[in-house]
């Protein structure tokens, strides 16, 4: 039997690494400047810093439809038995509900999971899906592996700017005035399916000391890890800030990222992260 794997553009792995292992990625939308832009097709993060910077309204984001899915899927079921859809956690998008509601048309041959994750939390389980795949196991067995992961693996990233926070939502106005004024960068997590609060630091060079620490303590506790470093435009020199910190860190190293087009919406410029996974499933 064999499997092909679906996911959506939120895991922020591009083109080139979709097609090195024969995943498919289904775009979401950014609404701007009013247009409907697909992520990491027609936009990139750069061009929207760089809309909002010129003036323009901040943008907003929607899910694929059903009927992209539906077409991702016939043409996956066209040389592959079966289909594992892997997707943005339900808590964050109503991305996973149009895959659900298209899988339902194909019998059986489509299975959609819920990755209750983002960006590269997602990437990385949707990279262990296909090696999975091609072990030869079987879609239950690879999403009963999937879901002992997404119980210990985390990510753990930090904003440069309080704004984008604010703008949706995430923080008030006064909280975010007083942030800035005392450069508190927040430590951000991902738990139970959602952002939060893994809590706060004040200043940069302790928000990149905090991320070195925890990946040190990760790698540790779980005999080793895999860690995928992801930013937006302006994150760059973070890092390399970050790599510096784990030099001589024994870690499966599974590159650099950019957050594409929708996260870095909700996210900002400057923002900087890891994801983290036990070496084996």
């Amino acid at each position: 039997m064999t499997i092909a794997i679906v996911t959506d553009s939120t895991s922020d792995l591009n083109a080139a690494l979709c097609a090195q292992v024969g995943v498919t990625s289904v775009p979401l939308y950014v609404l701007f400047d009013g247009k409907m832009h697909k992520d990491g097709l027609e936009i990139t993060p750069g061009d929207l810093f760089a809309g909002l910077k010129a003036g323009k309204k901040t943008p907003s984001t929607s899910q694929p439809s059903p009927a992209e899915f539906a077409a991702a899927y016939t043409e996956a079921l066209k040389t592959a038995d079966e289909v594992l859809s892997i997707h943005i956690s339900g808590q964050m998008s109503g991305t996973v509900g149009s895959a659900r509601l298209a899988a339902q048309e194909f019998g059986g041959k489509v299975t959609v999971l819920d990755s209750r994750s983002v960006t590269m939390g997602l990437g990385l389980r949707v990279l262990r899906a296909a090696e999975l795949a091609n072990q030869g196991l079987s879609v239950p067995q690879i999403v009963e592996r999937l879901e002992a992961l997404q119980k210990v693996a985390d990510i753990r990233f930090t904003v440069d700017t309080l704004d984008f926070l604010r703008i949706n939502g995430r923080i008030g106005g006064g909280q975010a005035l007083l942030g800035s004024l005392l450069n508190i960068k927040p430590i951000l997590v991902v738990k139970d399916g959602r952002v939060d609060s893994g809590g706060r630091v004040r200043g940069h060079k302790k928000a990149m000391s905090d991320i070195v620490d925890y990946v040190k303590k990760y790698a540790a506790q779980h005999g080793g890890a895999r860690v995928a470093i992801m930013c937006t435009p302006g994150g760059e020199e973070f890092v390399k800030e970050v790599r510096a910190g784990l030099s001589g860190v024994s870690f499966e190293d599974m590159g650099d990222h950019q957050i594409g087009a929708v996260v870095a919406t909700h996210a900002g410029p400057g923002t900087v992260g890891v994801t983290l996974e036990p070496l084996h499933a």
